[in-house]
């Protein structure tokens, strides 16, 4: 409930790193603790990327692992002068938060509601969002760490903590030193309900889509204007619904335009592009610039440009060649209690770029529900079984050493 108030959100226009100087605040503070509980090398770089080493207690030849959260919110809603409310025991009815009336937590729209009946909830007030995403993952990092080094009777490895900025704008691991980090293995905690493991994402490229329109006083423009606003109008009222984020679900990819900016000489849009299966993304790019062709073609004088980058990769084609990252994950979560749940990310983490990187790296969850809106919400139990399973996953790693 500390961490949320300090506004972390990153800014998906910004060219610096971090995109917003305020997630220092945070990793800051994160460096700060992290020494005061005795790990005399945590820091945070000129970045804002926060490490530290819980040393080693053991004998065996353990590999490095290392636990993984992001510092920074989401740009979807606001994140300045969060009021966390602690809602304790929850009844099982809807949630009306005290500062807009209108923002109301329905069980119809989140059932996991009701595996949380008695449950601590913790909500933002109605105005902003939480930042559960992943100050959950963060503060459960923070804990676990302080418990292994409260409880030497756990046998454990050497254990690397990495605190990232700006994955919401998907520069994570853009500045990540992972030869000073020096760890084999890693997991990151940035998932959702309890007992969710996820070891598959998207893999994702951006596409940008450069019109070029004929300019000329509007006053004299009859036969001669070509508005290259206009024109990115059409191609987006063009996609495909099925080919839509609102119209795909499961393992369907998707391709969705995430901003539009220009004036009538020039318009530019911002697509990402989506699927499981890597090769996909090449379909549906092939897809996008034929029905951009198409629609510039029926304007004489325009023309445009089309321009594709690689985002990040799924982490599954890497996690299959180290099944045991995940299959001790999957024992950790099961010595919690809980009933293991893998799942397929819609969306991608820093773990998709690290895996590729070099460092394999699922995610876990941290019971973070609602994310990237005012209604989010997370379990305090649910926050607890993760420290639980990273603390399972350090034991589990030494004992299989």
């Amino acid at each position: 409930m500390r961490y949320v108030q300090v506004d972390t959100q990153s800014d998906p226009l910004s060219l610096s790193h971090p995109t917003t100087e305020k997630q220092k605040d945070l990793s800051g503070i994160l460096a700060g603790e992290l020494r005061e509980m005795g790990l005399a090398d945590a820091h945070m770089d000129e970045f804002g990327y926060v490490y530290a080493t819980i040393p080693s207690n053991t004998d065996k030849d353990v590999p490095v692992i290392c636990f993984c959260s992001h510092v920074d919110t989401a740009p979807d809603a606001s994140g300045t002068g969060v009021k966390p409310i602690l809602h304790q025991q929850y009844k099982g009815s809807d949630i009306t938060l005290p500062d807009d009336a209108s923002i109301v937590i329905r069980k119809e729209d989140y059932p996991y509601l009701s595996k949380l009946v008695g449950h601590d909830l913790i909500t933002a007030s109605g105005t902003t969002l939480l930042g559960s995403d992943d100050k959950a993952g963060v503060a459960e990092i923070m804990d676990a760490a302080h418990y292994l080094i409260t409880h030497p009777e756990v046998p454990h490895g050497t254990i690397r903590i990495l605190f990232t900025p700006d994955e919401e704008v998907g520069r994570g691991t853009a500045k990540v030193d992972l030869q000073k980090l020096g760890a084999r293995f890693g997991y990151t905690l940035d998932g959702g309900e309890a007992g969710s493991l996820e070891d598959e994402t998207f893999s994702a490229d951006a596409a940008t889509v450069t019109i070029h329109g004929v300019i000329t006083h509007p006053g004299y423009a009859k036969d001669k204007l070509v508005n290259a606003m206009k024109i990115a109008g059409e191609i987006l009222a063009a996609l495909p619904a099925d080919l839509s984020p609102e119209g795909t679900e499961g393992k369907q990819g998707f391709v969705h335009p995430v901003r539009v900016d220009g004036i009538s000489e020039k318009c530019t849009i911002d697509f990402i592009v989506r699927d499981f299966v890597t090769a996909k993304l090449a379909d549906k790019e092939a897809l996008l610039e034929e029905l951009v062709k198409k629609v510039v073609d029926k304007h004489p004088g325009a023309r445009y440009e089309f321009t594709v980058t690689e985002q990040y990769r799924n982490m599954k084609e890497v996690l299959d060649q180290h099944p045991e990252v995940v299959s001790y994950a999957r024992e950790a979560i099961t010595r919690c209690g809980l009933e293991v749940k893998t799942e397929s990310i819609r969306g991608g983490t820093d773990g998709s770029r690290l895996s590729f990187m070099g460092l394999p790296c699922p995610n876990l969850f941290t019971g973070m529900q609602g994310i990237h809106s005012k209604k989010e919400f997370v379990s305090v139990q649910d926050m607890n079984k993760a420290v639980q399973a990273i603390v399972h996953l350090c034991a589990i790693w030494a004992e299989r050493s």
